[in-house]
């Protein structure tokens, strides 16, 4: 996806994972798909008139922690499907 910085810049962003949680959608962005990048998590603040997605970053630090638990569990289940979809064409 590709988002506006509050300086105007675009911003191009890898989606890694998403979620809703209590109708909200968040997703799990990097600005690359190295394993190493710096990941983040934006909240879908957009309602449903809205022609595009209006996604903020999260900064509270109460949501970030519950929500990086959520994705950290995400991950893990598609890491290990990934496994399993190995083992099978082997």
């Amino acid at each position: 996806i590709v988002i506006t910085g509050e300086d105007g810049e675009q911003i191009e962003l890898y989606v890694l994972e998403e979620t809703k949680i209590e109708g909200k959608t968040y997703l799990l962005v990097a600005e690359s798909e190295d394993d190493e990048a710096e990941a983040y998590i934006l909240r879908d603040d957009s309602s449903e008139n809205d022609t595009e997605a209006m996604y903020e970053f999260v900064d509270d630090e109460n949501e970030l922690d519950a929500l990086a638990k959520v994705f950290s569990e995400l991950i893990d289940e598609d890491t290990t499907d990934e496994s399993k979809q190995e083992d099978i064409q082997r």
